[in-house]
């Protein structure tokens, strides 16, 4: 297959881009460029066309794990710039990263409305490598540059055009604007690589670099490529060579790997063996039982989707809170400016709130949102089984409970699924799909459809307690309330994993969640928890104490009346000192990075455990969930990509350890045992 084609008609001619699906710059396509600058040597100008639905959108990430392969890009753009035969770019549907390169080059620029153009490649922990980040100031300023590549910001058309970076916008097909552009082009403009561009200022740059720091928590490719930025002020010549190293040696970095290593995994984990040859149903109504926080969040996200929804309540009463509460975040998606007006009052519009179960009669799908007990929920599958169609999808959002147990006597357990979304659900993108064993492929593939639609990334994970996810926040929580129990306290676990990257800790997390929660499930888990398990009592002391976290003022941190920020509390400190007295346990220092290294070991293991089980597909799916739902920092892959790169025999060292200090508490993966 030919992926550039050259056409001529007269002295014009079109250079097509053919590469589905969004015509990445492979090999193939640079070398077909380059061969395709020759070709059109003599054509009064040449117009530069992607085939679909897209211009160029990237990069082919497959080959940044292997050597540079020639022609280089950055002397396909520079060919494309200098040549006798000057450029038209006809750009559509996202120019990104390589394109927007490439476009750059080109001497002017035609857009179709709607076209999105950026730099990605911080996203994936890199610089740009073929003169995005030279010529990007130079065509467009410094500022909005600093946004495209160092925040990942994508620029509309009509937002390029004010800032000179294009030249018009197409009423209609952009091929034919620009043909008919080119039958009277003006005089040919300076190339961007020739222009000039002032450097930021010291202080610019230094107020700049800790606002991105700040951000980016960890995760460096955002001030690499504001140091990147700054080279555009040097002659071209110095600048883009420059980039050009830089850009392949963090190809190899431990950063840009994690990063794609998740872009991959996003994509792959939609696609689980067991819906391969499965064809989701068709549906269009949603039916939600709980118009709480959890409930109004997936409605909001079922909205969002363009699907209609029935949110079943209590009352009367509840069910207009329960409007009132979507409502209130459908607004507050208009404020951000993510929903129109119009589009705020079509989606409410196809809301329905009521307090009767027969009103969820047009529901293919039905997804319960209640408190988190078992017989509650039973009692509404009853409700629902008995007023929606035979075949309708039955969907459990419990957290914990095992779904073979809430759907026991309904009828047709192949349509029964758990849809564990994660709160808030119209924000976190975590969709958890929990198939039982008689749960049809076909339901399960209407899942990831649905998840889809509600632009989430989906997971599939099989029974246990706390699915994928809970399951390993529970052996971490439970890492470290051991370290808290042999010589740590909560600032210093918390600082050490927020310097690993994580958003927060473990105890501030606790905390902002309601440490109420989990205990509940330690004493549904109490009959079962192995003898022998070492089971620490700080945190149901602190809860027995009414310190549940955030929300009563005080938990493993105290906080002042309108203040979230945590307070380190003697008291705390205190009790958790108690508690190592009370039961011989010398306190011991430890630290950071040991604190970090375990508990980063105890989520590998687990993970590992997880997978050896067929709870989850395979890493990839660990990785995604703790990402997505937990705040895992993407820069790091995930901890199962994490503990692959730090080396398994490292971590099986770790957790030996972990084990040697709690006798009869740890199940090792047969991963470790073999690392």
């Amino acid at each position: 297959m030919t992926v550039v084609k050259v056409n001529k008609s007269g002295d014009l001619a079109i250079v097509k881009i053919d590469n589905p699906p969004v015509n990445a710059t492979s090999t193939a396509v640079r070398a077909g460029l380059l061969a395709a600058v020759q070709e059109v040597q003599g054509a009064r100008a040449a117009i530069l066309v992607g085939a679909g639905r897209t211009f160029v959108a990237g990069g082919d990430m497959t080959e940044f794990d292997r050597p540079a392969e020639e022609p280089h890009l950055p002397d396909v753009v520079q060919a494309i710039e200098d040549s006798e035969t000057p450029f038209i770019a006809a750009l559509h549907g996202t120019v990104l990263g390589g394109g927007m390169e490439i476009a750059m080059a080109c001497a002017w620029r035609i857009a179709a409305a709607g076209t999105r153009f950026g730099l990605p490649e911080v996203n994936v922990g890199l610089i740009p490598g073929a003169g995005g980040t030279q010529r990007a100031p130079r065509l467009i300023g410094m500022e909005a540059a600093i946004d495209m590549a160092c925040s990942g910001q994508m620029f509309d058309a009509a937002k390029m055009r004010d800032l000179g970076g294009i030249d018009l916008i197409a009423d209609g097909d952009v091929l034919e604007a620009a043909q008919e552009s080119a039958a009277d082009l003006p005089e040919r403009p300076l190339p961007v690589s020739a222009r000039s561009v002032e450097a930021l200022t010291a202080e610019a740059y230094t107020a700049t670099e800790a606002r991105l720091r700040k951000r980016a928590k960890g995760q460096q490719s955002p001030l690499e490529n504001l140091a990147a930025l700054q080279w555009a002020a040097e002659p071209f010549a110095q600048g883009q060579p420059k980039e050009r190293a830089r850009h392949l040696e963090l190809r190899q970095s431990a950063e840009s790997r994690a990063l794609r290593h998740a872009f991959f995994a996003e994509r792959s984990v939609s696609r689980p063996d067991a819906i391969k040859d499965a064809q989701p149903r068709d549906f269009d109504t949603i039916a939600v039982v709980g118009g709480g926080l959890m409930g109004a969040g997936i409605a909001t996200s079922a909205l969002g989707a363009g699907l209609k929804v029935i949110l079943i309540e209590r009352d009367a009463e509840a069910a207009s809170a329960a409007r009132d509460r979507v409502a209130g975040l459908v607004d507050g998606a208009v404020k951000r400016g993510k929903v129109t007006e119009a589009k705020r009052d079509a989606q409410m519009a196809a809301l329905t709130c009521t307090a009767d179960y027969a009103d969820a009669a047009p529901a293919q799908i039905a997804v319960e949102a209640v408190f988190e007990d078992l017989d509650v929920k039973r009692a509404v599958f009853r409700d629902l089984a008995a007023h929606v169609a035979p075949d309708a999808i039955l969907a459990t959002n419990t957290s914990y409970i095992d779904p073979r147990e809430i759907f026991a006597g309904i009828e047709g357990q192949g349509r029964c699924i758990g849809l564990h979304f994660f709160s808030p659900a119209h924000v976190m993108r975590l969709l958890e799909i929990v198939k039982m064993p008689e749960t049809a492929p076909e339901v399960i593939a209407t899942g990831f459809a649905l998840g889809k639609r509600m632009r989430k990334v989906s997971v599939l994970s099989g029974i246990c307690d706390g699915f994928i996810g809970n399951r390993m926040l529970a052996a971490y929580r439970r890492a470290a309330e051991y370290l808290l129990a042999d010589g740590a306290l909560p600032e210093q676990v918390d600082r050490a994993m927020r310097a690993a990257g994580m958003p927060m800790g473990p105890c501030e997390l606790q905390d902002l969640t309601g440490l109420q929660i989990a205990w509940a499930n330690r004493k549904r888990q109490a009959a079962s928890r192995p003898a022998e398990e070492r089971y620490v009592t700080i945190s149901d002391q602190l809860c027995e104490a009414d310190r549940l976290g955030q929300r009563s003022g005080k938990g493993w941190y105290r906080y002042e009346e309108g203040n979230r920020t945590p307070q380190p509390d003697p008291e705390v400190t205190r009790l958790i000192e108690a508690y190592s007295a009370e039961q011989g346990i010398t306190r011991r220092d430890f630290s950071d990075a040991e604190i970090a290294d375990r508990l980063m070991a105890v989520l590998a293991n687990e993970g590992a455990r997880i997978v050896e089980e067929g709870i989850a597909e395979d890493d990839a799916a660990v990785d995604m969930v703790k990402i997505h739902g937990y705040g895992f920092p993407r820069w790091r892959g995930g901890p199962m990509h994490l503990a692959a790169q730090t080396g398994w025999d490292k971590v099986a060292a770790t957790m030996g350890t972990i084990a040697q200090d709690s006798p009869g508490s740890w199940v090792l993966a047969d991963r470790l045992m073999q690392a």
